[in-house]
């Protein structure tokens, strides 16, 4: 019973998503203090980023918890099946916050301060498809705090190179955010919520994806003039073009089949191996 309530917890916070922002948040502090950082730091960013991407999507499947329950691709989800009581969900949240707060304490004054900032961004996105169909840049905002973040943590103060780095993160993340939203045109449609490819239509929405992961490349060509980083970060940044453009060959206007495969699969392999690459770079 206890590991069936667990499993489904896991299932309702998509854990495994995790593995999109925590190594971007890892890469923020590697390139802070140009080394590897101490297991104190390694500790409390993971614990802020596990509280914030926890809180996060608890937040957002209980927002959500209707309009998952209409959807055809979502209503057998946990939540809307009543698998969960919702006191439950609650006081995940309420907990996942409280461990972003005091992790944000340990780091340092600054990411505690900012910390209030992560949860309302947090609590916003997941309205904005309500009222917008630039939600997916509400999203990329939420993910462009990792590297943000990871920065913060080891230097206590703000500079142009995590900015940068997390304005290639935005684009990343909202160009895949695309793609995954192509899968509800039609009842994003029929019940007035808002995306991209809702608004003009899936070809255009694949469009513009691409030219948001263009932008992404770009970004960390500029961030591998900026940092004094070597040849294992340059194979990471052709290892994640050749990524993106495998990701954009799984789908089209035409067939949406391995949407999921573009979305999870290839962009884990992103974020992992961009991370990996770096590391090795500053190890060596």
């Amino acid at each position: 019973m206890v590991l069936t309530r667990l499993l489904q917890f896991v299932e309702l916070v998509k854990f495994e998503h995790t593995i999109f922002a925590l190594p971007f948040a890892y890469l923020g502090a590697i390139l802070a203090c140009e080394m590897i950082p101490s297991f104190y730091y390694w500790l409390w960013i993971t614990l802020a980023m596990v509280g914030a991407r926890t809180a996060g999507m608890a937040l957002n499947r209980l927002i959500d918890r209707h309009i998952d329950a209409n959807n055809p691709r979502t209503q057998n989800r946990a939540l809307p099946k009543g698998l969960i009581p919702l006191w439950q969900v609650w006081l995940l949240s309420i907990v996942s916050f409280v461990l972003l707060l005091f992790s944000a304490y340990k780091l340092n004054p600054l990411c505690f301060v900012l910390s209030p900032l992560a949860v309302a961004m947090l609590i916003g996105y997941s309205w904005l498809k309500r009222w917008t169909w630039l939600s997916h840049l509400g999203l990329g905002a939420v993910l462009a705090c990792a590297p943000i973040g990871g920065w913060l943590a080891i230097c206590g103060r703000f500079d142009i190179i995590p900015m940068i780095l997390g304005l290639g993160v935005l684009f990343w993340a909202a160009g895949f955010d695309l793609i995954y939203a192509t899968q509800d045109v039609d009842f994003d449609r029929q019940n007035r919520l808002y995306s991209i490819p809702q608004f003009f239509g899936i070809k255009n929405a694949l469009f513009v994806s691409r030219y948001f992961h263009v932008v992404t490349i770009i970004i960390l060509i500029i961030i591998g003039n900026m940092v004094p980083l070597g040849l294992y970060y340059w194979l990471g940044v052709m290892f994640t073009t050749i990524l993106l453009i495998y990701e954009h060959m799984l789908v089209s206007s035409t067939d949406l089949s391995r949407v999921n495969q573009a979305f999870f699969v290839v962009n884990g392999w992103i974020s992992i191996g961009l991370f990996g690459f770096t590391i090795v770079d500053v190890v060596l």
